[in-house]
């Protein structure tokens, strides 16, 4: 469970985002703030015990005075910061908001399943880093009806299929019945990158970036030439940060 401190000027914007907050079902607490400066005291109030630590800051980038791009700016200094997702009625921001590290990026009017998946985000975010141990480092896979442990650096990419994921490595393919959700969850430590709903690549071996039309982008990955891979239009923001491109 999350606690949560929405930081907007307007006051039906921040009732409007703690119902559907509420309606998640999944945050133990939800405080306002109606400025940057309100946000700041709060954060010092939580670091001396008086309110609890926001676990993740639902903010606007419009605010007087000081604009919710600065404060995120500013919280990147703190030694634990809270989670950001920007939360806002203008669409030219969102580069700048990855910039400074946010994990999501939401449109007002705020849809049901958009805050899902940014809840999704910052729950990732916010999970201690997995221990090297075996049974993270290495996939269980079927393949000619026994059990095999796919080593995660052999794996050049995942394909959902049906019900399965479909590994590939250089040489070989194997199905699996963990989800792409879980395989994303495990891997992302591990340099993946979850490209498309049904795509799951090893940045590593990404070999190319080809745009294709309106801005739409598809990877060719080292070793596979025969096989392109398609990026959704709302990954490739964080995809070509993470790329470094």
């Amino acid at each position: 469970m999350l606690n949560v401190l929405i930081v907007d000027d307007e006051a039906p914007a921040r009732s409007e985002l703690r119902f559907l907050l509420d309606e998640t079902g999944r945050v133990e607490s939800v405080e306002e703030a109606s400025s940057a400066r309100e946000a700041v005291e709060a954060l010092v109030r939580s670091k001396e015990g008086v309110e609890r630590h926001p676990d993740v800051l639902f903010l606007d980038i419009s605010m007087p005075k000081t604009s919710g791009m600065q404060l995120a700016e500013a919280l990147r200094k703190l030694k634990n910061p809270p989670a950001v997702v920007f939360v806002t009625a203008y669409s030219e921001y969102a580069l700048d908001a990855f910039n400074v590290d946010a994990v999501d990026y939401l449109m007002k009017p705020v849809e049901t399943d958009r805050l899902s998946q940014a809840l999704d985000k910052v729950e990732a975010r916010l999970k201690p880093a997995p221990s090297t141990c075996v049974s993270i480092e290495r996939i269980p896979v079927e393949k000619g009806g026994r059990k095999v442990l796919v080593p995660v650096d052999q794996i050049r990419f995942i394909e959902a299929k049906d019900d399965y994921s479909c590994i590939y490595t250089d040489e070989d393919r194997f199905l699996s019945t963990i989800s792409l959700a879980k395989l994303e969850q495990r891997l992302v430590p591990h340099g993946f990158f979850r490209v498309h709903r049904g795509y799951i690549v090893n940045l590593d071996h990404v070999e190319d970036v080809e745009v294709i039309s309106s801005g739409i982008l598809q990877l060719g990955l080292k070793g596979i030439p025969e096989k392109k891979i398609p990026v959704s239009r709302r990954r490739v923001v964080a995809l070509k940060r993470a790329l470094g491109i």
